[in-house]
């Protein structure tokens, strides 16, 4: 089923801005995990980014995505630039959502009266790479590749 112009647009519209959001709060998310250090004040900013800002954007990027793919002649599985983007969108969704108990866990050892050392490594880490492999998506969307994969041919 092909979406009408309005609501083709609409859903184009949230898809964008979700997914951008998602490259922007990430790299928010990146930029607090590198200046501050790892203080209990720093894992529940990183907390907070990620159940306020990443883990939604992600969730609308990833369900508008797939409302665009069968709403537009593009398809779900028509052509390998949209099924690599879906992979993407999938993986980095999955990661984020098994990192936030991470993240969480961070924090509380962080703010402990008897902290230890608590490593700020890790949400360096993650945000980096997922930095990168949203930046692929978005090339992905910018340049879409040629190249079928025969399946999904819409019938006239």
């Amino acid at each position: 089923m092909v979406l009408p112009p309005l609501w083709r647009k609409a859903t184009l519209t949230v898809h964008v801005a979700s997914s951008v959001g998602w490259i922007g709060a990430v790299g928010a998310f990146l930029a607090v995990a590198l200046a501050a250090g790892p203080s209990g004040g720093t894992f529940a900013a990183l907390e907070a980014i990620g159940r306020f800002a990443l883990v939604p954007l992600s969730v609308a990027a990833l369900l508008t995505g797939i409302v665009q793919a069968l709403g537009t002649v593009w398809g779900l599985v028509r052509h390998y630039w949209v099924l690599a983007k879906l992979a993407i969108t999938l993986l980095a969704a999955a990661v984020l959502m098994i990192y936030m108990p991470t993240l969480t866990e961070l924090r509380r050892m962080a703010e402990s009266p008897a902290a230890q050392d608590v490593s700020a490594a890790s949400p360096i880490l993650h945000a980096s790479a997922a930095l990168a492999v949203l930046l692929i998506a978005l090339g992905l969307s910018v340049f879409k590749p040629k190249g079928p994969t025969g399946l999904g041919a819409r019938r006239p």
